[in-house]
């Protein structure tokens, strides 16, 4: 490289270290804009989302409701500062929703390395090492809305490095409460939600209940997606990043998950949380999802509800058997009434 020039790369796992803190991301503001690229993208049918005036009575005079996989999207993206040269994104745990940010806000994440692994050394295969994140987001007046981590595959520069990090990953994250799941539709008038719409409601969901979805939806725009969240690791854009050419970011599998399940269940007021989504395999562009959605469990709160569910997504392609791709266990909140509410 010619001595006047600078390579922009990076980090990688040895530059790595705990309690490395990583703040200095453009932020973003939802806008109008932003939101229907994005939606065009993954989907979205989430009644107060789509529907400006029901998002009036229920959240508040003049309320126009962010997607939450919009809101992920960025916060995900934004902490990809850190994993520029990530293979893989392993896991992500106790994704908590401290508020549902409107069109207009602002978001910034702050990204903590919290727990480091080398993997063991393979023939034939580059040195890398698992990166525990912990991500915070907050919004223009420093409330915050988003608290979760993930772990990523990173690759070693110097292929011989020992960095001896060895942390138990298993332990990373904490499982949402009911308390914090529950405050992101805190204040919000459901009975309004129930007035205007219909279906089921919380009593009548029960455990075991499964929802399987007709028909997929192909994956698109791909990078398009990656480019409008600032998500700016490489085996995103770049089909030379990784051995199996460029891959689909992950919230973008997510994102037409949480399409599917509100197709399977339209009631669904919006998303409270996860618990855990584990990446089961690589989506590419052009591959069609499926998704099977399961009721875990019910709670029930003063005026409606929470639904943990699991949705389980397929990749479809020509020729070749469905793959299972993505599990993903999240809460959603629902009015209250039905069979038993």
């Amino acid at each position: 490289m010619n001595p006047t020039e600078t390579l922009i790369d990076g980090p990688y796992f040895e530059d790595l270290h705990h309690g490395l803190r990583f703040e200095d991301v453009p932020a973003l503001t939802l806008t109008e804009g932003l939101a229907a690229a994005h939606q065009a993208i993954v989907g979205g049918r989430l009644p107060l989302v789509v529907d400006h005036t029901l998002a009036g009575r229920v959240v508040g005079e003049g309320a126009v409701l962010a997607a939450p996989n919009l809101v992920w999207d960025v916060a995900i993206g934004q902490s990809t500062i850190v994993t520029h040269a990530v293979k893989a994104n392993l896991f992500y745990r106790g994704v908590v929703f401290r508020r549902a940010p409107l069109i207009g806000d602002t978001l910034r994440t702050v990204t903590e390395v919290v727990g480091l692994r080398q993997n063991s050394r393979r023939p034939g295969r580059p040195a890398t090492g698992l990166a525990a994140l912990r991500i915070g987001t907050r919004d223009q007046h420093d409330r915050p809305v988003l608290d979760f981590w993930r772990c990523a595959m990173i690759p070693l520069r110097d292929q011989e490095a020992e960095t001896g990090h060895a942390d138990d990953l298993s332990a990373v994250g904490t499982a949402p409460t009911t308390a914090e799941l529950s405050q992101v539709a805190a204040g919000w008038d459901l009975g309004a939600y129930r007035a205007r719409v219909r279906g089921r409601r919380l009593g009548d969901l029960a455990p075991g209940q499964v929802f399987r979805v007709a028909g997929g939806d192909v994956v698109s725009s791909a990078p398009e997606l990656a480019r409008l969240t600032l998500n700016s690791a490489r085996v995103h854009h770049d089909a030379s990043a990784g051995a199996a050419g460029r891959l689909v970011y992950g919230g973008h599998t997510v994102g037409i998950a949480l399409h599917q399940a509100v197709r399977a269940l339209p009631e669904t007021v919006t998303v409270a949380g996860w618990h855990g989504c584990d990446h089961l395999g690589p989506v590419a562009e052009g591959d069609t999802l499926t998704s099977v959605i399961e009721v875990e469990r019910t709670e029930r709160l003063a005026d409606g509800g929470l639904v943990h569910l699991r949705s389980r997504v397929h990749a479809h392609r020509p020729g070749l058997p469905p793959v299972d791709v993505l599990d993903w266990r999240f809460v959603a909140v629902f009015a209250g009434g039905g069979a038993t509410g």
